[in-house]
């Protein structure tokens, strides 16, 4: 019955669905999709269905009238991946994993929120099977780079450790730039020397900072920079005091700061594996509220606040945060007497900064609309920034929020009682 529409869905899936799930490496020699997973997928039949449905999904998505093929396909889908489970030396397999977190990323692109998170957690059970997600990074780094971040993306937050800052741990692991001239951390930043920001958050900002200056001499690779985003944003999420604590125990300076961090580093990223929307309004609605709080007690205007109104304008474009965070930037010019972009962008440099491509245009868009009113663009001028190795289409792009109108009950290789993994 598929046999046509198999040929047209690999075709999909080897020359465009590669790259919206993996836009970190554009490469088709080396994209980790075409040569590492395809081959997998081809001596495994769950696998090869699972991958189909991405295709299958991505065009039914764009014409909007339903997911009739790709609902077949995930019955046969589910069926394939069950008996693997069944089989304790197949559950425990890259490919297996694969087609669990991919069948996870389809349910919660179709709006089916529930079985989304099912899948999360049988993967999870997976993970622990293998000895933690550090031992799944060991045989394959792309099963363990998905697994970690779309799980954290469907659930809204991470669902895996990270290993402490010497990389012990059976979490996810830092870069090796995390580590490096560790003698030569020091805090040069006199608005965070005080005692109002916790140690933890502190610690990330300044082992950033020292990362994102050795990438001055030596540039982050695309996978390098995603292995860091996904490190820093679960470390400083696990962390949080709205997650780990109904109370509030950490100053409002501090949560600023945590949350403009991950905003910062979602920013610079972009998209990966499909789009990050859902969590990064989530975050976004964080940080206002803490950002809201700060301006109720008795602060000073700093280079850190300069930088925090700036990640903030970038990343609030297009929601009703964006004047907000306009107006609070319009008070701060006044106050630090701040007349140019150069101005700003020395203060920004203080604080934490990469160079990326694109990058520095799309943070001085918002300042120049502040300082040059006569040519201030609307809101709809102004769009945030993604890398130029997304692609803006299909199912990376569609999967922003899952529509509400689904009404069938999917199945899932997982249950909560029996034999499931």
């Amino acid at each position: 019955m598929f046999n046509g529409s198999s040929i047209v869905l690999t075709d999909s899936v080897l020359h465009k669905i590669a790259f919206q799930y993996y836009p970190l490496d554009l490469n088709a020699n080396s994209n980790p999709f075409l040569v590492s997973w395809w081959p997998v997928a081809l001596g495994d039949p769950a696998l090869f269905h699972v991958s189909l449905q991405t295709a299958c999904l991505d065009e039914e998505l764009l014409a909007q009238k339903g997911f009739h093929i790709s609902e077949l396909l995930m019955v046969d889908s589910v069926s394939l991946l069950r008996r693997k489970i069944e089989d304790t030396s197949l559950a425990v397999q890259d490919g297996t994993m694969n087609s669990v977190i991919t069948l996870a990323t389809i349910e919660f692109g179709k709006g089916n929120i529930d079985v989304s998170k099912m899948h999360v957690e049988g993967v999870k059970r997976l993970v622990r099977m293998r000895g933690g997600i550090s031992a799944v990074r060991q045989t394959s780094p792309l099963t363990a780079r998905m697994v970690s971040w779309v799980s954290m993306l469907i659930m809204g937050h991470p669902q895996f450790s990270t290993q402490n800052d010497a990389g012990i741990g059976d979490g996810i692991p830092p870069i090796p730039e995390w580590q490096l001239d560790t003698t030569t951390l020091h805090n040069d930043i006199p608005d965070i020397s005080n005692d109002y920001v916790d140690y933890e958050v502190k610690n990330v900002l300044l082992r950033l900072r020292n990362a994102f200056q050795r990438a001055q001499q030596i540039p982050f690779s695309t996978t390098q920079l995603h292995d860091l985003t996904c490190f820093v944003v679960h470390r400083l999420l696990l962390s949080a005091s709205d997650t780990t604590n109904p109370e509030p125990l950490l100053s409002p300076f501090t949560e600023c700061i945590r949350y403009a961090i991950i905003l910062y580093m979602f920013i610079i990223q972009g998209p990966t594996y499909y789009s990050h929307a859902v969590i990064f309004n989530t975050i976004l609605t964080r940080f206002t509220e803490h950002l809201t709080q700060l301006q109720l007690t008795p602060h000073f205007y700093g280079s850190i606040y300069v930088w925090i109104l700036t990640v903030g304008m970038v990343a609030s474009t297009g929601t009703p945060h964006y004047q907000w965070f306009m107006e609070r930037a319009q008070d701060v010019t006044s106050s630090l007497q701040l007349g140019s972009w150069n101005d700003v962008f020395t203060r920004i440099k203080r604080v934490l900064w990469l160079e990326t491509m694109q990058g520095e245009c799309i943070f001085q868009l918002h300042w120049d609309a502040i300082l040059s009113p006569s040519s201030q663009p609307g809101p709809s001028d102004i769009s945030v920034w993604a890398p130029q190795n997304s692609i803006d289409a299909g199912f990376l792009q569609n999967t922003i929020s899952p529509p509400n109108w689904i009404t069938n009950s999917p199945e899932s290789a997982f249950t909560i009682e029996g034999n499931g993994t």
